[in-house]
């Protein structure tokens, strides 16, 4: 093989192995819709890509289907042009999932699964073991703020972190030596149908778990039972469990906890970005980095430095007068962790969100579970869904949403482009901005309201 194509080039988690076949020294090239930041990061690596559906567009370099393998996302729709003519030209093509899990067949894979949570504990994961003499490669769903990518390389090291997706059952093209299970609250289900085949799904994936692996669920999971033998199986959760926390210390901007574990405990593991829902990703995070043999000094010292994932709670202002932060958090119970951690954080302090919904069919299933969430808030903003890949639903608005907060709650319908001049109207304290969408485009225009004084804090 001497290139490799990829079909959905700007994908965060298509460019990590962009960057993998790049580092490898082969030919790297692709489509995608739309350049964005990512994009050009890849170019300027050495990336060839467009944004035509063209195949005129596609490299010499890449024509020959005997010396390149084709690398699709799910989200690419069948009638593409140039998946087409790869299709027709008899070339190998993979989507990414299948390429990954190529990779824990020759290598040590340590994988996190679950409906929230993934992307922050492999990333603190991956910064555990490249800080210990253990190491690691990583395929991350999300830019790290310690390395500035979501890919590390380290080719002295037999272990790789990777993100197990379960949209279209990606994860079950993996081979774990190690998977943590974060949570299975019901998503996806333009995909799985129901909750029950969503379970299912979940319980497929523990079966691949490599024999003299492990596995470590979180506690309280519906898919317990379900649990395939055959490997170790721990259990973790904040103050339970196999793995867990003791003498937990929250205050003056710190997180500090008693790890407790059956390898062995580590007292005073400080959290680099402290927020309590990363007690329970840490205890997951620390939990793989043992396994895979790393020791205590190393992950205490590691993960006190640990400075966290772009939009998993991103703080992008934090002061006196306000606090503004992004976070990723799209599933309803994303959400209310999100909310009831920025909450605990700044008691007392009035906490209001920005609310862009992901996805027509993610709102049609769950806009009152969406509602209870986000009525934990003092004031929501709630802007128009996000289709990413979809069409519109007939019905289906951010108006389903809105219907079903808490009747006495500050709450307003905001189309996106007036988002910012509406906040120049309220006492926003904390904010939140919360979404899988383009909302985060409108971070800096945020931040310089805030900073101009535009609007007005709340009093304390």
């Amino acid at each position: 093989m001497k290139a490799v194509y990829f079909v959905g080039a700007g994908g965060i988690g298509m460019s990590a192995l962009e960057r993998y076949f790049l580092s490898q020294g082969l030919v790297v090239a692709g489509y995608d819709r739309t350049p964005c930041a990512l994009t050009e990061e890849l170019r300027a690596e050495g990336a060839d890509i467009h944004y035509e559906d063209n195949p005129d567009l596609i490299p010499e370099a890449c024509r020959d289907p005997q010396e390149t393998l084709v690398v699709y996302t799910p989200a690419i729709p069948e009638s593409h042009r140039e998946l087409t003519y790869f299709r027709q030209g008899g070339f190998d093509i993979q989507k990414r999932a299948q390429v990954l899990g190529t990779l824990t067949r020759s290598m040590k894979g340590l994988c996190v699964a679950g409906t929230h949570g993934k992307t922050t504990t492999t990333s603190m994961c991956a910064h555990l073991l490249h800080e210990s003499a253990v190491g690691c490669n990583a395929f991350l769903g999300g830019i790290t703020k310690n390395y500035g990518t979501n890919y590390l390389l380290d080719k002295k090291s037999e272990y790789v972190v990777i993100e197990a997706d379960e949209f279209d059952r990606s994860f079950h093209q993996l081979r774990p030596f190690a998977t943590v299970i974060t949570a299975t609250d019901a998503d996806h289900l333009d995909i799985y149908g129901t909750e029950e085949a969503y379970l299912e799904s979940f319980a497929h994936y523990t079966s691949l778990v490599q024999p003299g692996g492990a596995l470590v669920v979180h506690r309280g999971l519906k898919m317990q039972e379900r649990l395939q033998p055959g490997v170790r199986r721990y259990d973790y959760a904040r103050t339970e469990g196999d793995f867990h926390a003791e003498n937990i210390r929250i205050g003056g901007g710190r997180i500090l906890f008693d790890f407790v574990s059956p390898l062995g405990n580590i007292a005073d593991v400080e959290l680099g970005v402290p927020v309590s829902i990363n007690i329970d990703n840490g205890i997951a995070a620390l939990a793989l980095a043992q396994l895979a043999g790393a020791g205590e000094a190393e992950l205490r010292r590691a993960m006190a430095t640990f400075a966290g994932v772009d939009r998993r709670f991103d703080f992008v202002l934090k002061n006196d007068r306000h606090v503004l932060l992004s976070d990723y958090a799209h599933h309803p119970a994303e959400i209310r962790q999100s909310i009831l951690s920025v909450r605990e954080v700044f008691e007392g302090r009035k906490v209001s969100a920005v609310f862009q919904p992901h996805l027509f069919t993610r709102t049609r299933d769950f806009f009152k579970e969406f509602a209870d969430s986000l009525s934990l808030l003092d004031e929501v903003f709630l802007t128009e869904i996000y289709p990413a890949r979809e069409l519109p639903i007939e019905g289906v608005t951010s108006q389903l949403i809105y219907d079903n907060l808490r009747p006495d709650m500050a709450k307003h319908l905001v189309a996106k482009s007036q988002l910012v001049e509406a906040l120049k109207h309220s006492d926003t304290d904390v904010l939140i901005v919360l979404g899988a969408g383009d909302v985060v485009d409108l971070m800096p225009a945020l931040k310089a309201a805030l900073e101009g004084g535009e609007v007005v804090a709340q009093p304390q």
